[in-house]
């Protein structure tokens, strides 16, 4: 294994998995915020979500928002809660859309237990959540869940929508 260094006031000292992981955040923020194509790669996505909830001991939701072309306009934790569960409300999540004049959202929430399989209230919620954009026109791409594994619940289709991934049918 490799041993990773960071610059100290004079020198340079053995970097710890929390500074590591902290650089991989800003370095993969860095990307989203100069990528000029759509984010339509799951791959990326899930590789982004991992970093940025990966480690939270609670459950945190968060909201990628993004323009008609599906590039990142924000990225926004909206709700904090417990160990196995964070209270959504689509309320707010519609107005921080309309602030930011999102044309799509992604959802993302960690699982502090390390099961990424999307369980039934997280199905309940990505619809309600569907449903109350819908109403002012802005389309749920997908909502990942972060665990050990990274889950796609538009690839496992239970978002049942048209604006899915492609081939996720």
């Amino acid at each position: 294994m490799s041993t990773l260094y960071v610059r100290e006031n004079d020198g340079f000292q053995e970097a710890s998995t929390l500074q590591i992981l902290l650089h991989a955040q800003e370095l993969i923020d860095e990307q989203f915020r100069r990528q000029s194509c759509a984010l339509d790669d799951p791959e990326l996505l899930r590789l982004y979500f991992k970093v940025r909830l990966g480690a939270n001991e609670r459950e945190v939701f968060a909201v990628l928002f993004l323009d008609a072309r599906r590039r990142a306009i924000d990225y926004l934790e909206l709700f904090r809660g417990t160990i196995d569960s964070a209270e959504i409300h689509p309320r707010e999540v519609v107005k921080e859309a309309l602030r930011r004049n999102a044309a799509a959202v992604v959802f993302a929430h960690n699982h502090p237990s390390g099961v990424s399989k999307p369980s039934e209230a997280d199905q309940v919620i990505s619809i309600r959540l569907r449903t109350a954009l819908g109403l002012v026109r802005v389309k749920v791409i997908d909502h990942f869940i972060v665990g050990e594994s990274v889950t796609s619940m538009a690839e496992l289709g239970l978002l049942r929508s048209p604006l899915s991934w492609p081939n996720s049918q």
